[in-house]
């Protein structure tokens, strides 16, 4: 296999990976709007990050020892961001709807596409993305809660950082190990707060269960494919490819929730397939040039 069609493989299945965590990801939330009423967003938060955590844990085994004070402070911070754009993600999902907080928060990774690009097609393919975004959003920006817009616009930074933040972890640590100890840090970190909210519901096992699941399809599954793609996609172009949440939280809905696509919005889906579309050859031809895919 040459080199240019290694680079081309692996880039595919970096590809493949980020849909199936972003598909994963939307189920999961929508299981976790039906918990709202029972445990809180705060406390859903709190499940999904404990039991990402245990999972994680389990399976990487991380070893604690042979790391700087560098590499130590960047697992810190991503566990402080997973827990702040969980929590703010969660607040602003209690006050929207799941399309229209994913198409706001989405707006993080677009700015980061625009900032990290280093080609002029980065500002056509992010605007061919954000045109999709508006697009997709369809009529629903009337029914806007201000405070609900708030969180997701601030889901919308920490989602950013959150990009730069899993690419440094994944860099310096092996497999999962990184991933593994920031969740539970994250988790750490939420588990006051969702104590509080949640209270005695904690107690019943089917609310476990739930919480069970919905921390496995919104948070184990999509942070560990998306750590690995990461190692295979420069940052601009992962942060692209993020605009599909939009459309494949449209779909979700639309599949499990019974919510039904207006042609503006199928416009938007497409507009943003493309911009992936675009992003992704673009990746592929800087890699055959061999500029690095991680910076």
């Amino acid at each position: 296999m040459t080199r240019g069609a290694a680079a081309r493989g692996s880039a595919t299945g970096a590809v493949g990976l980020v849909v199936a965590g972003l598909a994963c990801q939307e189920v999961g939330a929508s299981v976790a709007v039906l918990l709202f009423d029972r445990v809180g967003p705060l406390g859903m938060v709190m499940l999904r990050l404990l039991f990402s955590a245990l999972v994680l844990m389990l399976i990487a085994r991380p070893a604690l020892r042979g790391h700087s004070r560098r590499d130590w402070a960047a697992v810190v911070q991503f566990g402080l961001v997973l827990a702040v754009m969980n929590g703010l993600f969660y607040l602003a999902l209690e006050r929207l709807l799941l399309g229209v907080t994913v198409t706001i928060e989405v707006l993080g990774p677009l700015a980061l596409s625009i900032i990290a690009g280093r080609r002029a097609s980065s500002w056509l393919w992010a605007g061919l993305a954000l045109a999709g975004v508006v697009a997709l959003a369809g009529g629903g920006w009337d029914r806007l809660d201000a405070l609900g817009v708030v969180f997701a616009l601030g889901a919308a930074a920490a989602w950013a950082y959150y990009i730069l933040s899993s690419a440094r972890v994944g860099a310096a640590f092996p497999k999962l190990d990184g991933l593994a100890l920031a969740m539970t840090i994250g988790a750490l970190v939420s588990l006051p707060f969702g104590i509080v909210q949640a209270q005695g519901a904690l107690l019943r096992i089917d609310i476990l269960a739930l919480g069970a699941a919905v921390a496995i399809l919104s948070s184990t599954l999509p942070y560990a494919f998306e750590l690995v793609a990461l190692r295979r996609l420069p940052a601009s172009a992962f942060a692209i490819l993020m605009s599909l949440a939009p459309a494949v939280a449209a779909l979700a809905g639309f599949v499990l929730l019974g919510q039904h696509l207006a042609a503006l919005e199928i416009v938007g889906i497409a507009l943003v397939i493309a911009a992936s579309i675009g992003a992704v050859r673009a990746a592929g031809r800087r890699a055959r040039k061999g500029v690095e895919p991680v910076a």
